[in-house]
C-alpha cells in the first residue's frame, strides 16, 4: 500500500488541476480505489498489467491472474517493448491478451498503442480500441513486434545521439539540434526522462532488430544507479526537475548533427512502414507525432520525407553510410514510400 498511496495522491492533484470544481474532484477520486490484494480482478472488464519490463515476471503474474478473470474480460499489458507472443504462451486463453501501451507522461501524451498478436482475438482488440477512446486517448492499432512502433523508431534515434556523444559532441548541443528541428526535447534529455534503466532495457530487446548494441554509457550510468530525471542524475544533473546545462541560442545547432539524428529516425520509420507495424504511412506519422511530440508542423516523419524528397534523403543516407557505417544504409522501405 505504501507504493500505491503516492500514486493516489498524484492522481488527486491531477484531478484538481483538470477538473477544478471540488465536487468533480471528489467524485473522480471516489472512483479510484487502491486494491493491493487484487480483489477487483474478478469483476473487472479490463485488467492492465503495468509491472517492470521483465518477461518472466509478467508471465508469472499472468499465470496467477488469469484464473481470476471473468468470462470476456480483457487482459492487457502495458509493455513497451516485449512481443505479445512471448507473453501469451503461458495463458489458457491467449486470445484475451492485447497490448495497451501508454506513453509518459500519461496525463499529457494522448497516444495508446493497441497491440495485437496473431493469437489476440478480434473482439479483444476492438474492445481495447474502444477502451482507449472511452478514456479520451488516441488508439493506434499495432502489430506485435519488439518495440511496436514508437519505441522501435526512437531506439536508433537515441542510439545515434549517444554515438555523437561518444564522438565528443556535448549533450546540450545534440539536444539543441533536435529541438531546432522542432522536437519537444532532445534525445539525450528524452532518455533521461524515460529513465535510463528503462531505456537500457528497451535497447537490449531492440538491439538485434535495429542492429545496434546497447550504448555502454547507458549501462555504466545504470550500474551507478544514475537513472536520469527520477534520481536527479543521468546524462544531465537535474535541479527542480530541470536539466543543468549551458544556455545555447535556438537556431545555432550543427546541421550535420541534426541530419544524423533526423535521418536515423526517418530511416527507421520507413522500415516500420515496410514491415506493416501499422496499417499505413498516415498511422506511422500519427503515432510518432502523438507518441513523441515529433515536430507536428512537419506533418510526421513520412510526410516530411515525401515533402523533402525521397531521392534526396536516400542519397544523403548513402553518403552517411559511406562516412559512418552501415547503420545509415537506406531501408528497402524507401521504395514503398516513393510509390
Amino acid at each position: 500500500l505504501k507504493f500505491i498511496e503516492p500514486a493516489m495522491e498524484r492522481a488527486r492533484k491531477l484531478f484538481e488541476r483538470k477538473l477544478r470544481e471540488p465536487d468533480a474532484v471528489n467524485a473522480a477520486t471516489s472512483r479510484l480505489t487502491a486494491d493491493p490484494e487484487g480483489r477487483g480482478t474478478a469483476t473487472a472488464d479490463v485488467v492492465i498489467e503495468a509491472i517492470f519490463e521483465d518477461l518472466a515476471a509478467k508471465r508469472e503474474l499472468f499465470t496467477r491472474v488469469e484464473p481470476q478473470l471473468k468470462a470476456g474480460a480483457i487482459l492487457a499489458t502495458n509493455t513497451s517493448s516485449i512481443r505479445l507472443e512471448d507473453l501469451s504462451s503461458c495463458l489458457q486463453d491467449s486470445g484475451r491478451l492485447i497490448g495497451l501501451h501508454f506513453f509518459n507522461p500519461v496525463a499529457k501524451l494522448p497516444l495508446v498503442e493497441v497491440v495485437a498478436a496473431p493469437t489476440s482475438s478480434e473482439a479483444s482488440v476492438d474492445a481495447g480500441i474502444a477502451f482507449a477512446r472511452r478514456i479520451g486517448k488516441l488508439p493506434l492499432p499495432c502489430r506485435s513486434h519488439p518495440g511496436f512502433l514508437v519505441n522501435r523508431i526512437l531506439a536508433p534515434y537515441i542510439a545515434e545521439a549517444l554515438e555523437l556523444l561518444r564522438e565528443g559532441i556535448p549533450a546540450a548541443e545534440i539536444d539543441l539540434a533536435a529541438t531546432d528541428f522542432g522536437m519537444p526535447m532532445g534525445p539525450i534529455e528524452l532518455a533521461d526522462s524515460v529513465g535510463l534503466d528503462v531505456s537500457a532495457h528497451v535497447a537490449r530487446i531492440l538491439a538485434p532488430v535495429i542492429g545496434r548494441e546497447v550504448a555502454p554509457e547507458i549501462e555504466e550510468l545504470v550500474r551507478q544507479k544514475h537513472l536520469g530525471l527520477k534520481t536527479g542524475q543521468g546524462f544531465y544533473t537535474y535541479r527542480e526537475r530541470k536539466p543543468v546545462r549551458p544556455s545555447l541560442a535556438p537556431g545555432s545547432s550543427d546541421s550535420a548533427v541534426q541530419e544524423r539524428l533526423i535521418l536515423t529516425l526517418l530511416n527507421e520509420a520507413v522500415s516500420c512502414l515496410q514491415e506493416a507495424i501499422v496499417a499505413d504511412a498516415d498511422l506511422v506519422d500519427a503515432g510518432v507525432i502523438f507518441g513523441t511530440g515529433f515536430a507536428p508542423f512537419r506533418g510526421g516523419p513520412l510526410h516530411y520525407a515525401r515533402e523533402t524528397g525521397v531521392d534526396t534523403l536516400v542519397d544523403r543516407l548513402e553518403v552517411l553510410a559511406t562516412q559512418h557505417g552501415s547503420r545509415f544504409r537506406p531501408s528497402p522501405g524507401w521504395k514503398l514510400l516513393a510509390n
